[in-house]
């Protein structure tokens, strides 16, 4: 099973480093926001993933086609280009698409975009600006079990973000930041049925809004409600606590 990442947006919020490098690139413990939500992933066995690019696209592109030469020492034969890596810590076996959706296009926009590169098969989607340590595999057989369009995970922080309405893990309603009432809030961490794609019109569709919403609608949006770990990356505070518990332990990270 494929999943996206949303990795396109301007973070502008979190302009302290997003003038120069895009959000899922503003690293935690010297390794970029993306590189921590694909080894979430990884964890659960799950290392194809499709990355929706869009502001400076071209800085992502380049960490992955140089990744082994940025995080190891190595020899270079120049007489043929052969390159000796000599120190790599770990060798991963992902498999990154990295897909330019356009530099304007919106959260809807840019899945629509991918819709090709994911064909008629279930996919998973997540942003690419928060960590969680919701089990993955527990996910994708909730989702499996329901028969259902969409899952969505349901966290519990604060009233900035959309709201959800849940009866018995049904979503009756998918409401864009309003003041919460019931206290569950869209985490990100999708799975999604193929079909998902014709509910989405083009590029100025926003994912939070008209797909979701009319999902919801139909009775096809149901909630995987994680009471674990979930943060974003909203702003430098943000980021900086991200930091501090990197270095007690990075409760996102298994081994």
């Amino acid at each position: 099973m494929k999943t996206i990442i949303l990795a396109g947006g301007f973070g502008t919020r979190l302009a302290e480093y997003t003038d120069v490098i895009p959000k899922p690139m503003v690293t935690i413990g010297n390794k970029p926001m993306l590189w921590h939500i694909m080894k979430s992933y990884s964890f659960h066995g799950y290392k194809d993933f499709v990355l929706a690019l869009g502001y400076k696209a071209e800085l992502v592109k380049d960490y992955f086609l140089n990744y082994y030469k940025l995080s190891s020492d190595f020899t270079v034969n120049l007489k043929n280009g052969e390159i000796d890596f000599l120190n790599i810590s770990e060798a991963l076996d992902w498999k990154v698409t990295l897909v330019d959706t356009g530099l304007k296009t919106l959260t809807g926009g840019r899945v629509k975009r991918l819709k090709e590169y994911i064909g008629n098969q279930t996919f998973m989607l997540t942003y690419g600006d928060g960590l969680s340590n919701v089990n993955i595999a527990e996910l994708v057989k909730f989702h499996k079990s329901h028969g259902k369009m969409v899952t969505v995970t349901a966290v519990h922080p604060s009233a900035r973000f959309g709201e959800l309405e849940i009866h018995d893990s049904l979503v009756k309603s998918f409401q864009e930041k309003p003041q919460t009432n019931q206290g569950w809030i869209n985490g990100g961490y999708f799975v999604i049925n193929p079909d998902f794609f014709d509910l989405i019109e083009g590029d100025q569709t926003l994912l939070e809004k008209d797909p979701l919403e009319l999902a919801a609608k139909k009775g096809e949006l149901m909630a995987f409600q994680h009471d674990g770990f979930w943060q974003c990356m909203d702003t430098k505070r943000d980021r900086d606590y991200l930091e501090e518990l990197w270095k007690a332990g990075a409760p996102w990270i298994k081994t």
